[in-house]
């Protein structure tokens, strides 16, 4: 049997409009309850009308295009605002009207683009919405109207100040991933400077003191010298790479004498009666 974590994994891996589906099914059932006819979203004071096709079609529009508020956000809201202009100029009055909010707040949080011309025509597209209902109902004043389009705008901007804290919160995760990652480079990069250069430093150092102390022919110094230069050259490359990991290293690195600690001695006296 699945537990359910299993499920709850499950769950997700389906489509995101699976998901969403669920969403308007209870404003789908309850408009059609016989019972709860005429007892949804009132605007306007339009009387009330009894159920035919046109009001199924209405709670349709309204309801099951919220499967769509992540995935394609601006045709869910377009459907759902005309789903409910149907539902309030026929005087159907119905749950599925509750499902406006649901839809402005998720095209708010999730249209990628043209966020604020659809807020403006949505808007615009209100004043003769209100009009009709006007001329239509009971005539309702001017406040009832200005307090439903507020509370609908709030949807709207409550979903806007939900995509920018996801978007602060998914900047300020970056922005943490990067600084581990820099940290992480950066101690890596010191731990191999200081495990290589101590022994090539040793390397460099073998090699001058062989010289300094054999009266080695020139064949042997030679070698002694490419030893040397050899070192030399592997640490100045570890550098260079030290500088690509990390660029702030080399003031980490400085000692009380403004030089970098790990430095091969340089120099040194040429080997007594060598020929080179």
């Amino acid at each position: 049997m699945t537990s359910p974590r299993g499920l709850r994994e499950q769950w997700r891996w389906l489509p995101v409009t699976v998901r969403d589906l669920p969403v308007g099914l209870p404003f789908l059932v309850a408009s059609l309850l016989p019972s709860l006819h005429n007892n949804g979203t009132q605007l306007g004071g339009v009387p009330d009308r009894p159920f035919d096709a046109p009001a199924v079609a209405a709670v349709v529009l309204q309801c099951l295009p919220l499967a769509l508020r992540r995935r394609q956000p601006l045709v869910c809201v377009v459907l759902v605002v005309l789903g409910f202009a149907v539902d309030q100029l026929r005087g159907y009055h119905t749950f599925a009207g509750s499902g406006l909010p649901i839809a402005l707040l998720s095209a708010g949080a999730h249209l990628d683009r043209h966020r604020r011309p659809t807020f403006v025509l949505l808007a615009v597209a209100y004043v003769p919405l209100a009009v009709a209902l006007g001329r239509l109902g009971s005539g309702e004043g001017l406040g009832a109207f200005v307090t439903f389009f507020a509370a609908v705008a709030l949807a709207w901007g409550f979903g806007v100040r939900l995509r920018s804290a996801r978007a602060e919160e998914a900047a300020r995760r970056r922005r943490v991933a990067e600084e581990a990652r820099t940290v992480e480079r950066a101690r890596i990069a010191r731990g191999l400077h200081d495990v290589v250069t101590r022994h090539v430093t040793a390397m460099v150092v073998q090699a001058e003191a062989a010289r300094c102390l054999t009266a080695a022919p020139e064949r042997l110094d030679r070698t002694l010298s490419a030893v040397t230069d050899t070192g030399r050259h592997a640490i100045g490359d570890l550098r260079h790479l030290l500088d690509l990991l990390d660029p702030n290293h080399r003031t980490a690195l400085r000692d009380g004498t403004g030089t970098e600690s790990g430095t091969p001695p340089t120099g040194g006296s040429r080997p007594h009666g060598s020929d080179g």
